[in-house]
């Protein structure tokens, strides 16, 4: 057995963690031989609610876990940490603008930042959820951290997209590969099949050759994936929990075990230095390959005028969003 590696879930006594925790703990993230001490981080009011998560998982009775420990002083959750998941944030109410969601979260993912800065390891993997402009707020409050290490999730919207071609096409998610999320995880992202294939009677074709339905991947399509969020939470009355836990799970696994082969997946990072035309600065969702727990940007696939126009529009959305963060910032 190797030595225990320390993760933590903020948010932990929310309803995503409650989808995530298990699987951390079960092994299908870090892998079936590697020890576990798991930190679980919420607010003050919330440690009642803490305590029956960990009762629970202490009854999982599950071999990897070797300590789990639940507080709400970030000077114990952040201490020495190898992974951060940070899911703890202020939910988006009714009526309330963006503008007002992220002045809160702000406040939030500054001071995770700087307690990852003052206590956690510096080769720490944090992955941030409700995504870009929070996760770059916690990496810019951390300066002693590579901006490399942090990612945010918008492995949702890559499974969204797969899934949904797969249901159009009658096979199952596992025989698509190579879609593509680009910029925020919002209603502007886009989701991109030009380069994505589909493996039909055992041979691999393009998604648009497959399809011949091109109306269908630039209208509904795109649509319904950049808008699947809100129609759970129409249909459940709760947002995507079970969902967004598996997508954290995949996107943490890919990170830790690297990419397959020929395959490359969709995660917020930062984008400097990128070849598509997306200003440095941001974290922006890319197409990437993982090897060594160290991400790159896929290069050299061709944009059209379509993917060009959706590619700027999420970047002025992630610009002016990082503009308002900013603002915030300094009078946090």
């Amino acid at each position: 057995m190797s030595e225990p590696i320390r993760v933590l879930v903020t948010g932990a006594a929310g309803q995503i963690a409650y989808s995530l925790l298990y699987s951390i703990g079960n092994g299908s993230v870090f892998g079936k031989d590697q020890p576990i001490i798991l930190v679980l981080l919420d607010i003050t009011p919330m440690m009642g609610v803490l305590d029956g998560v960990l009762m629970e998982l202490q009854d999982c009775a599950l071999p990897l876990l070797k300590d789990v420990i639940a507080t709400d002083k970030e000077d114990v959750a952040f201490k020495d940490l190898d992974v951060a998941i940070l899911v703890g944030s202020m939910p988006r109410r009714e009526g309330m603008e963006r503008k007002d969601l992220l002045k809160a979260n702000v406040k939030i993912f500054k001071s995770q930042g700087a307690a990852l800065d003052k206590y956690a390891k510096k080769s720490v993997i944090v992955v941030g959820n409700p995504a870009n402009t929070n996760c770059l707020t916690a990496s810019k409050s951390a300066p002693s951290i590579p901006k490399e290490n942090f990612s945010c999730l918008t492995r949702l919207d890559h499974n969204r997209a797969k899934a949904q071609i797969a249901l159009k096409l009658g096979v199952t998610a596992n025989d698509v590969k190579n879609v593509i999320i680009w910029g925020n995880h919002s209603s502007t992202q886009y989701p991109d099949v030009n380069h994505a294939k589909v493996k039909l009677q055992g041979k691999e074709v393009g998604v648009y050759e497959a399809l011949k339905d091109d109306s269908w991947l630039k209208g509904e399509f795109v649509t319904t994936v950049q808008q699947r969020g809100a129609a759970v939470i129409k249909a459940r009355k709760l947002s995507s929990a079970m969902s967004a836990a598996k997508a954290i799970c995949d996107h943490v696994r890919d990170i830790w075990f690297g990419t397959p082969e020929g395959e490359f997946v969709s995660m917020g990072v930062i984008s400097d230095g990128n070849s598509y035309g997306v200003p440095d600065d941001l974290l922006y969702s890319f197409p990437v390959v993982i090897k060594n727990k160290t991400w790159k940007f896929v290069e050299g696939l061709p944009i059209n005028d379509f993917s060009r126009e959706k590619m700027d529009l999420t970047a002025k959305e992630l610009t002016e969003e990082k503009e308002s963060a900013f603002e915030f910032l300094s009078s946090a």
